[in-house]
């Protein structure tokens, strides 16, 4: 092992050493919680992004491609209720291919997939069969491709080709869609699949494409005109723009919730077309062209016969007859100027419209009604020369039902702050409890060390108290022997009673030290231990 190395290790043995049971427990329990941290942190920062394998799946194609995931050790997550499946975004395309290899999901094989497993010997009416529900299952997928779509299912009903019928029936299509939650199909996309569909099918009209949702509603009715759909929805989506910026108004104006607006509105959807035609005449342009005829007689000798007078009778001439005849024509072709205007109105205007105002009689105040309705008809576009109707009231409220929403939303608001509040004290009672078996734990380990120090302590204090006795006996015995002696020759001096036998004064000596340490054993330890320590320290 290297010196650096040995030498690490030893200064930190020693430093160990240094420490107490206490502090070494501590010491291991930080080292880990250190270690536990450093784990999670590592299994948190190494966490794979996921990513969506597929969404909107069915239980049996779920729990194909589950099966699928875990032959192969491929980590996934599921989400969506089950319905969309999650894997390592740098295993998505690898594992999308391998799963779809195997055949899955199932329900991808709908659409012309179909036609891939057809034999040779396929019957016509497998084939026409097969056909057609490649195409519905090509269609169900588009639609279910649309925002807000769940799933949908695509009908059709394609009358066969024969020359036995004189007149061939329309084909009609049913679809039946299922929205998510929170969302809604509107008219344009009722109307989008509606022409979808009908644009797929050879022969097939849009009135002939019902749509239906998954609540039962009718949205699209097979011999329904496609227009009378879009008008309704554009009257509604103009009846919704203008409530919604007279609305806006008035919250500014009188506050949220004081106003109510209402508007119904009547589109014109009539096409016509006019053709105008105006000719003008500019004088002081020289015609195009001009022409004069001039015809001229002058009478001279009376006819023999006379001339024929009224009812056919000859009148006969007088003998000096004569008359002059004079006739003139012109004709001028003046520089006329012709304007064609041709107008075609398109269809969605606005033929009519009413708006209905009703405001808090409470939260209107010192506000005119004419000052109102000014402001509302302005905001609303209303024209009188078509008949607009605006209308302005103020009036008291019923706030039974706000006042009812509140309440509930406040308890629901309580009742949530509760449960937050119920949340944070569990999840605070159980760091508590952690926190209390760790200082348990703690305290038992300190408890368990300091017993383990008390009996090394009462070891020593024996061990101390046994040796200071042996002392204490032989330093005695060593004075009684002294004491003897000079008893013994000053006994022999002066000729005094013998002295008394050295180990009775010893045991007496003995029993009364050892009756002292059990009456007051912490003042003969403490005793004991200073003496230790100065005996050390020489």
């Amino acid at each position: 092992m290297p010196a650096p190395l040995t030498t690490l290790l030893g200064s930190l043995n020693k430093s160990i050493q240094q420490l107490s049971l206490a502090q070494r427990v501590f010491a291991l329990l930080l080292a880990a919680g250190i270690v536990l941290g450093a784990v999670a942190l590592g299994q948190w920062a190494t966490k794979p992004t996921m990513s969506p394998l597929y969404t909107n799946l069915s239980a049996s194609d779920a729990a194909a491609i589950v099966d699928q995931l875990n032959a192969a050790g491929i980590e996934y997550e599921l989400t969506a209720g089950g319905t969309t499946i999650m894997v390592p975004n740098a295993q998505l395309y690898d594992t999308r291919l391998s799963v779809a290899g195997a055949g899955l999901p199932a329900n991808s094989d709908a659409g012309y997939a179909l036609l891939d497993n057809m034999s040779m010997t396929s019957s016509e009416f497998q084939q026409q069969v097969t056909y057609q529900r490649a195409l519905e299952g090509e269609l169900a997928k588009t639609i279910s491709a649309m925002e807000g779509v769940q799933a949908a299912s695509v009908k059709l009903a394609i009358p066969q080709d024969t020359v036995f019928v004189a007149q061939k029936a329309a084909p009609t299509a049913s679809v039946f869609i299922e929205t998510r939650a929170g969302s809604s199909i509107g008219t344009a996309g009722v109307q989008a699949i509606v022409n979808l569909v009908s644009a797929s099918i050879e022969g097939m009209k849009a009135e002939d494409v019902a749509v239906i949702d998954a609540n039962g509603v009718v949205l699209s009715t097979v011999g329904g005109d496609s227009s009378s759909l879009m008008q309704s929805g554009q009257v509604s989506d103009y009846e919704q723009r203008v409530a919604a910026n007279v609305q806006a108004m008035l919250d500014r104006v009188v506050g949220v919730g004081n106003a109510v607006v209402s508007v119904s509105a009547e589109l014109d959807y009539d096409k016509t077309a006019r053709t105008t035609e105006t000719f003008s005449v500019d004088e002081e342009l020289p015609p195009l062209n001009e022409s004069t005829l001039v015809e001229e007689y002058t009478g001279g000798a009376g006819t023999a016969t006379g001339v024929l007078g009224p009812d056919n009778i000859m009148v006969p001439a007088t003998a000096d007859g004569g008359g002059d005849y004079r006739k003139e024509t012109a004709v001028n072709n003046n520089a006329i100027n012709k304007v064609t205007e041709t107008l075609e109105t398109a269809p969605g205007d606005v033929k009519r419209q009413s708006v209905s105002v009703v405001v808090s009689d409470q939260a209107a105040g010192d506000l005119k009604l004419a000052d109102l309705q000014a402001m509302v008809a302005a905001a609303a576009g209303v024209d009188d020369s078509r008949g607009d109707v605006v209308s302005v009231n103020r009036m008291a409220f019923d706030t039974t039902t706000a006042d009812t929403a509140q309440v509930a939303l406040e308890a629901a608001a309580q009742d949530a702050k509760a449960a937050a509040t119920t949340a944070m004290y569990i999840q605070i009672a159980k760091w508590a409890s952690l926190a209390i078996v760790v200082i348990l734990v703690f305290l038992l380990i300190l408890r368990m060390s300091r017993r383990a120090i008390e009996a090394e302590r009462t070891t020593l204090s024996l061990e101390a108290v046994e040796a200071l006795e042996s002392r204490t006996q032989e330093a005695l015995q060593a004075r009684a022997q002294a004491v003897l002696d000079k008893a013994s020759e000053a006994a022999g001096q002066l000729g005094a009673a013998p002295v008394p036998d050295m180990g009775s004064v010893a045991a007496n000596v003995r029993d009364e030290i050892m009756a002292f340490a059990s009456a007051q054993p912490a003042e003969v330890a403490e005793v004991l231990r200073g003496w230790l320590v100065s005996g050390r320290q020489q």
